[in-house]
């Protein structure tokens, strides 16, 4: 089978859009599949007066394992209100065709909803193939955080009709999670919506001693206030969104109990200069790291330094990196909210707190100070996450493929 998958994001852009299609094409690319993933150039500068430099469309293939990746990147600009963030020129619309007409894909498959996410919809339409979208961003929240000079009411009727576009066209849509797969309901859509959360790949939990005491050995030297202290972690972007100002106030509740606690954040987005700022007035800003950006295949020495993963945001679709860390082993303390809720399912794995500043602080600390209840939770987060494997979910992901081929073949005959 050829599956294209278009998005607006990928990675050097690091989210759960870019982690969600990198994990699914090595799993079916291992299986015999081809995989093609168009998304925007990142490979672009800027000169003195700030035009952009180098941003024609280009090919590349990523290797995985004696297979490969095909991956279209097309010639974008600039977005004014995100820097991490890029959007495919709509002239680019040509050359993507060009290039998917040689690959000929069997399935679209569709992880987001701007300019490639329409992309991605046309072309299916053009040439008549199946279309699957995976609804990854509850718009009517995002639009309320980030547009808040526009009534509520108008924010959230945007939001909607952004993923309104998709869902009208989509032969099949995936629900990452129930509560996604409710929200699309009382959208009007039912008979064609399955619930499939991205998978979690063994590779995360991979670890070499050699290269654990050299990447220990550079942390203690970029921040010594962590050597032998006990360590909360947060990995993932650093937006308004992720609620992160409530982890330093959460941290200075814990340490009015274990007073040598230090939080680290690994990540880095729009938000991270505001977020340091706030951190350099507080009293115990020296137990306060930031890391800035990591690369994948450092994340498993991120978590095995920690003690506790520690995850305020209200606003998450998957929850993707809170299972990244119970493969592990690391408990979590989270809020249970929207994709939170349906991966945590209770306290399975840590504890799934209210958005309440003392319950938090309090879970964290018994998790500090109760080794038994440590080794509990520990043990736990490494059985709980077995449910979450890639193989399983790139099994139902296929046969999502097949359906959408099978229906549409059926509607053309």
């Amino acid at each position: 089978m050829k599956i294209a998958m278009f998005a607006d994001s990928f990675f050097p852009r690091i989210n759960g859009v870019s982690v969600s299609m990198l994990s699914f094409a090595r799993e079916l690319v291992k299986r015999g599949n081809e995989v093609c993933i168009v998304c925007p150039n990142y490979n672009t500068k800027r000169n003195s007066r700030h035009k952009n430099l180098n941003v024609k469309s280009y090919s590349e293939i990523l290797e995985y394992e004696g297979h490969n990746i095909y991956v279209f990147r097309a010639a974008s600009d600039n977005i004014i209100w995100s820097d991490e963030d890029r959007y495919a020129k709509y002239t680019s619309w040509h050359a993507i065709k060009s290039y998917l007409d040689n690959f000929k894909p069997d399935v679209i498959h569709v992880n987001s909803e701007y300019v490639m996410g329409r992309f991605g919809s046309h072309y299916a339409k053009h040439r008549h193939l199946p279309l699957v979208y995976t609804f990854h961003t509850y718009w009517e929240e995002y639009c309320e955080q980030y547009a808040k000079f526009a009534p509520k009411a108008i924010s959230r009727f945007y939001g909607r009709e952004i993923s309104l576009y998709l869902l009208r066209r989509a032969d099949y849509i995936i629900a990452p999670t129930i509560r996604f797969q409710e929200l699309i309901k009382n959208y009007g859509f039912s008979d064609n919506v399955i619930v499939l959360p991205t998978g979690i790949s063994s590779e995360i939990s991979i670890y070499d001693d050699k290269k654990a005491t050299r990447f220990f050995n550079h942390i203690h030297k970029l921040f010594p206030v962590v050597k032998k202290k006990p360590i909360l972690l947060y990995v993932g972007r650093v937006a308004a969104e992720k609620n992160l100002y409530f982890l330093l106030d959460m941290l200075g509740e814990v340490r009015k109990t274990v007073k040598d606690a230090v939080l680290v954040i690994v990540g880095d987005g729009g938000e991270l200069p505001a977020l340091k700022a706030k951190a350099s007035k507080l009293p115990y800003s020296w137990n306060i790291c930031f890391t800035g950006y990591c690369n994948r295949d450092e994340l498993a020495y991120y978590y095995k330094m920690a003690d506790v993963f520690v995850f305020p945001s209200l606003t998450e679709t998957q929850g993707l990196v809170t299972l990244e860390a119970m493969t592990i082993g690391l408990p979590v303390v989270a809020i249970g909210e929207m994709g939170t809720l349906d991966v945590m399912q209770g306290d399975n794995g840590g504890f799934m707190v209210k958005n309440d500043l003392q319950e938090f602080s309090q879970k964290v600390i018994a998790l500090l100070q109760d080794k038994e209840l440590h080794e509990q939770k520990s043990k736990e987060a490494v059985e709980w996450s077995k449910k979450w494997s890639i193989t399983e979910t790139t099994d139902k992901l296929i046969a999502v493929y097949e359906k959408a081929i099978n229906s549409h073949l059926k509607t053309k005959a």
